[in-house]
């Protein structure tokens, strides 16, 4: 099967512990809903409307009965009949999280909906969260069914509680997300910049795909060009102003992500530079610091995993270069 990046970011965000719940309101209400923590929110409304709004950006929507949303950077975000009224905060109604359960605010009956919010696990997942839209909202009918057929199988396992039911539940949030990501991907336009965007140009997923699926190779523009199907120059300048930052900028990226996720399981610098093409300890150790933010040694032995988020735009994978140059050949990784 040929590699998938997108499966492949997901796989090192970890989503983890779904817990699928319902909401309803009645009346004039407002609810704001602080820092996510990494949560990624995936919803369906089934009666009536509301507006939300994602907290630092400009994405604001009226989401109404039969539309799926999903929530997948973990940023605070309100919700309402009117965003201009006083907001309640949602850690005073919904009690801890619980399956199956309905929080109902003003006694309910104009709106609900239903769905799920799992957290995630990956020492830098919320870095790559926030290279994620901030919100993905479904509005096309033939769109929606297999987003709503998601939300009510989920619910229905809850309901039910048959042998298994977390498991099927929790898998059907997975494929939620996916699938809202997969849907968002095809509607965005040309002028959005991000390797979550660039994927939808079949010339450059192409190239990603192949970093992706040999990651310790020594790329060169001119391979990658080829694979694209464009000269070495055009990919490059293609690649730069739809990801954000220049081919091998992104490669080296990608290795730093990967050789975290070995650092934090234990796996030895010694073994993790030459598998991703680094010929010594000390180039694979500079590479990592100015990318990670800290040594290789110190980020496998921090208690928390925690790393300083690279300078530029959302953090991991989507820097903006610091070079106007283009890059070369020559270019090491």
């Amino acid at each position: 099967m040929p590699v998938d990046p997108l499966s492949d970011v997901l796989a090192l965000i970890k989503p983890r512990g779904s817990v699928s719940a319902g909401f309803e309101a009645g009346g004039e209400w407002a609810v704001r809903f602080a820092d996510q923590h990494a949560r990624i929110k995936c919803y369906a409304v089934t009666r009536g409307a509301c507006w939300l709004a994602v907290e630092g950006t400009d994405e604001t929507a009226l989401i109404r009965a039969g539309d799926c949303f999903i929530l997948p950077s973990g940023r605070p975000f309100r919700i309402g009949s009117d965003l201009d009224r006083p907001p309640v905060d949602a850690a005073t109604i919904f009690p801890p999280p619980r399956d199956g359960g309905v929080v109902s605010l003003n006694g309910g009956g104009a709106f609900a909906l239903v769905g799920s919010r799992f957290a995630v696990e990956g020492r830098h997942a919320s870095m790559l969260l926030g290279a994620l839209p901030a919100l993905i909202h479904i509005r096309r009918e033939s769109d929606q069914e297999a987003l709503r057929w998601s939300v009510e199988r989920m619910m229905r396992e809850i309901r039910e509680g048959q042998p298994g039911s977390a498991l099927v539940a929790q898998h059907l949030a997975h494929m939620m997300l996916v699938q809202a990501l997969r849907l968002h991907l095809a509607e965005a336009g040309p002028t959005r910049v991000g390797w979550f965007f660039a994927l939808g140009d079949p010339r450059l997923s192409a190239a990603m795909a192949a970093m992706h699926g040999d990651p310790a190779r020594r790329w060169t523009l001119r391979e990658l060009g080829r694979l694209a199907g464009m000269s070495r120059s055009s990919f490059a300048l293609a690649f730069r102003e739809r990801v954000g930052e220049t081919p091998m900028a992104y490669l080296t990226r990608w290795r730093m992500l990967l050789a975290a996720e070995r650092l934090s399981a234990g796996d030895q610098i010694a073994l993790i530079a030459p598998s991703l093409g680094y010929e010594s300890e000390g180039a694979f150790s500079t590479a990592f610091k100015r990318v990670m933010g800290r040594s290789p040694r110190a980020f496998g032995g921090s208690q928390d995993g925690t790393a300083r988020r690279p300078p530029g735009i959302n953090g991991v994978l989507t820097r903006l270069p610091d070079s106007a140059g283009l890059v070369t050949a020559k270019e090491k990784p």
